[in-house]
């Protein structure tokens, strides 16, 4: 039993990329710092094909050289298949300075590292712990009220609290913060196998993002790992799912397989072996990213789609912006979270959900698989799928929408 009303500078929920990158940055400025995971590590997650952008986060955390160390796949891009059209990005051809490789992981593996170099700097995690309540106290602290796996209960205090609970979004259903996405809902279903894949130009060091031949809403993904797995999975509209409603969903997902192309040749050995997983609904919002005592990290906060990776680079870059922010409010500095804190994180959230709306109203696949490509503007859209979505020289970024324009003149 955990002692009750400890106090602490900063709680942090949730032990996954976010949280721990935050607790590392806080608690080497000093900072008294607890993260309360209600999971054990490691643990399946999905979101494993890493963006360079993320390097930099990992970089600042400390935390890059376990990361290399790993062994994890390495990964330069990011290649499209449709029918018979085949294109590809490389990272390292990009506009924005900075990094142009990273890893395809396995988050299991990744996020227990991560968190293991939180505790290095000196963080404490406590796992099997969940938060179930959140007070504002009158001297300008916190009480979350917690319970174990072992049904032991108690309060903890803090100065300010980050939610990085991901899909548990376990302050927007305390504060009722949770607002609907203007992202359609859609069915998400995946695995890990044995891939046994055996086509010689078949490129590990990339994701493969195919497109379905008929309805070019429902798309797909092959996340080669090192080890001779790779993540595969679908992501398919409600309506169509619930049309296959009657069959398992590993049947779904083989048949939706077997209607791609490249993936389908490249998988025709693979070992289905891993239970299929599915998320549904999964694009949220929330009318506010943070509060007098609180702010929300990555998913918690908004997830728009898993299409282009962005993730666990948004989660990342949330806890960079976050952890300095209140670093400074620690100190005794003054701080406005709104303007040091969301709105640069929605800048980048914003240029994603842009290319995410541009890729199921068709404008980005239009753009991508063209062959008038100019070099100049491939490298700047290279630059927002390599998780470059901040960089306001990019006129991609600094004006999302003009890739609608972008993709009618591709239709020309």
């Amino acid at each position: 039993m955990h002692s009750a009303n400890g106090s602490f500078d900063v709680v942090i929920i949730g032990a996954g990329p976010s949280g721990a990158v935050a607790a590392a940055n806080l608690t080497r400025s000093g900072h008294n710092v607890l993260v309360l995971e209600k999971q054990y590590f490691p643990r399946f997650s999905i979101g494993e094909s890493l963006l360079p952008q993320s390097m930099e986060f990992l970089q600042q955390a400390g935390m890059l050289q376990a990361v290399i160390e790993a062994g994890f796949q390495f990964k330069n891009g990011a290649a499209f298949a449709n029918k018979e059209q085949y294109d590809f990005f490389d990272f390292r051809e990009k506009f924005s300075p900075g990094w142009g490789t990273t890893y395809q992981v396995q988050r299991a593996q990744f996020d227990k590292i991560l968190a293991d170099c939180a505790v290095k700097e000196g963080t404490e995690i406590r796992y099997g712990h969940a938060v179930e309540s959140y007070t504002e106290l009158e001297n300008n602290t916190v009480q979350l009220h917690v319970c174990d796996d072992q049904n032991n209960e108690y309060d903890v205090s803090a100065k300010f609290v980050l939610d990085a609970s991901g899909f548990g979004r376990v302050l927007p259903k305390l504060l009722n913060l949770e607002k609907e996405s203007t992202l359609s809902t859609r069915v998400s279903l995946f695995t890990h196998v044995e891939d046994r894949i055996g086509l010689k130009d078949f490129d590990r060091n990339k994701i493969l993002i195919s497109v379905h031949p008929e309805n070019s809403e429902i798309w797909y993904w092959l996340i080669p790992f090192s080890n001779g797995r790779s993540s595969v999975g679908v992501v398919l509209p409600r309506s169509v799912y619930e049309q296959h409603q009657d069959q398992e969903d590993e049947l779904i997902l083989k048949h939706f397989i077997t209607q791609t192309g490249k993936m389908c040749e490249s998988l025709t050995e693979a070992q289905f072996d891993t239970a299929v997983g599915k998320l549904a609904g999964y694009s949220s919002d929330v009318t506010q990213m943070s509060g007098k005592h609180f702010a929300l990290l990555g998913n918690a906060g908004e997830f728009l789609d898993p299409v282009f990776s962005s993730g666990v680079t948004i989660a990342l870059k949330s806890a960079s912006l976050a952890s300095a922010v209140l670093d400074k409010q620690l100190h005794g500095e003054q701080v406005d979270w709104l303007s040091e804190y969301e709105q640069p994180l929605k800048l980048g959230i914003n240029t994603f959900r842009t290319f995410v709306e541009g890729w199921y109203d068709g404008s980005l696949q239009t753009v991508i698989f063209t062959e008038q490509k100019n070099p100049a503007i491939k490298e700047m859209i290279s630059s927002v799928l390599a998780g470059y979505a901040w960089d306001t020289n990019n006129p991609y970024v600094n004006t999302p929408k003009r890739l609608h324009v972008l993709a009618q003149l591709c239709q020309k």
